[in-house]
């Protein structure tokens, strides 16, 4: 209780939690997509519980990990070297999930351009099978995703308390954008494949990451921002010319 006090007093500790929040909510969009993505593949009722049960595995998840920070840390000890290249947990995590994120969002996408070519989804057709396959596939990210934020975390601050009302905020954010991103998503067919194209960066990203190769997440959202603008300022084009054509 005095350390929260002391952090209360401490204009250091607002900085780095504003920073922490931020950053947390940035990390957070990649989870995000992935979510309202599979979620939008299930049947309508499922989708909402299937999206607050993906989300409050993640709070769940990463207030755990902060239980374990000493662990965590430790998780960035090379435990085996190959090709020159010392490779800790971490870094098999983060290329685990990065093959995942790559592989389903490529499946994805070859289902989109040739919906004729599958005779079933990637998720099963009956609705508890599909629910609970979205599931597992969201905690799997979550992991991913929970690990990666927290070591990041752990670099940006000594003190857990900033980490776990950052977490709280930045998952209470998610939450909250989690349904309108998937509705919109699932509104404008041109964002499903933008989307799918944000998380094979995201996966070849975090790939690269786990083999040596860092690349400023700047870089990535920044990107990621940008084909957002330009994708936005289509849907205004076409929207216009809609209405220009209804008005002949």
């Amino acid at each position: 209780m005095q350390e929260i006090m002391q952090l209360l007093q401490d204009p250091a500790a607002w900085v780095a939690l504003v920073t922490l929040v931020t950053m947390e909510v940035v990390l957070g969009i990649d989870n995000l997509i992935f979510i309202s993505i599979l979620t939008n593949k299930l049947p309508p009722e499922n989708r909402e519980k299937a999206r607050r049960i993906g989300i409050g595995l993640a709070l769940v998840m990463r207030l755990a990990l902060l239980g374990t920070v000493a662990w965590i840390v430790q998780l960035t000890e090379p435990v085996f070297e190959l090709f020159g290249h010392g490779f800790s947990w971490k870094d098999i995590i983060l290329i685990a999930g990065g093959l995942f994120l790559v592989w389903k969002a490529t499946k994805e996408i070859h289902h989109n351009v040739d919906p004729a070519d599958h005779q079933e989804d990637f998720i099963a057709s009956s609705a508890t099978t599909g629910f609970a396959a979205a599931i597992g596939q969201i905690l799997l990210l979550d992991l991913v995703f929970s690990v990666d934020s927290i070591i990041t975390a752990v670099g940006m601050t000594p003190h857990v308390p900033i980490m776990v009302v950052a977490v709280i905020v930045a998952v209470t954010v998610m939450l909250f954008a989690a349904t309108p991103l998937a509705n919109f998503i699932e509104r404008n067919p041109t964002i499903v494949m933008l989307a799918l194209a944000f998380l094979l960066m995201i996966g070849t990203t975090l790939i690269a990451d786990g083999m040596g190769f860092h690349v400023p997440k700047g870089y990535v959202y920044a990107a990621m921002a940008f084909s957002a603008l330009v994708e936005v300022l289509n849907m205004v084009a076409r929207n216009r010319r809609k209405r220009a054509a209804g008005g002949h």
